[in-house]
């Protein structure tokens, strides 16, 4: 049978247990012995007239102030350095703003504007004047002539018309040079059908235009017998000093 565990020399652990443990003692502080002070003197009240010397250890004290104070003073005095004024001074931006004044070139725009504006008028007149004078004469105003008649048929304009028609031929110069005429078909001339108001003598009669006269100069008219007689009687034959205008 197993017996349970048991140490060995177990007298020898008690043994162990049983050992004194040395014990550390301190150790003794010697002390020095004391010095009797020799006389010297040292020690002696001093006459009062010998005070004055040390009191004037003073000024020593505040002769060190002194200095100190000094070298402040050159440390506070650091204000040249702050005195950037000068260099600020030439910085002044008067003299610069003087000369980018934009008031001149300001002025100078409403001159420019001016004549543009005065010159389109003037523009605009010439054109007006122009195409006034690209009219023909015959246009405007009272035109003379002489008067004629002849024995109607079919006309210029392409109408077909009859001697009691109050019509009137007017001269190939007018008919050919009119305004917006092409020259392409003679029917579609704008001439046709404009009427016309003659006067002779004090006698006037309104004609519209239908044919175009080949003997005619620019201002005759060559009337229908039945216009032609409400201004003068055939025998007159030709009615010269005879005026007219455009009546339509």
């Amino acid at each position: 049978m197993a017996s349970p565990h048991m140490p060995r020399r177990v007298d020898h652990h008690g043994l162990a247990r049983r050992a004194a443990i040395p014990v550390a003692e301190p150790e003794p502080v010697l002390a020095a012995p004391r010095r009797k002070r020799s006389s010297t003197g040292r020690c002696k009240v001093r006459s009062t007239s010998s005070a004055a010397p040390s009191s004037t250890a003073a000024p020593t004290s505040s002769a060190i102030v002194v200095p100190q104070n000094v070298e402040s003073d050159p440390a506070s005095t650091s204000t040249p350095a702050t005195t950037a004024t000068p260099t600020s001074t030439p910085a002044e931006t008067k003299p610069t703003s003087t000369p980018a004044e934009t008031k001149p070139t300001s002025t100078a725009t409403p001159s420019t504007t001016h004549h543009s504006s005065s010159a389109a008028p003037a523009t605009s007149s010439a054109a007006s004047t122009g195409s006034s004078s690209d009219e023909p004469s015959y246009m405007t105003g009272t035109q003379t002539g002489d008067g004629t008649y002849y024995s109607t048929g079919l006309g210029s304009c392409g109408i077909t018309n009859q001697d009691s028609d109050h019509i009137v031929a007017v001269s190939h110069l007018l008919y050919d040079s009119y305004p917006g005429y092409t020259g392409a078909n003679p029917n579609n001339n704008p001439v046709c059908g404009r009427k016309i108001t003659a006067t002779y003598q004090g006698k006037s009669v309104e004609v519209t235009v239908t044919d175009r006269c080949t003997g005619c100069a620019e201002t005759d008219l060559d009337f229908s017998p039945s216009a032609f007689s409400e201004l003068a009687d055939f025998a007159v034959g030709r009615l010269h000093g005879m005026t007219w205008v455009w009546s339509s």
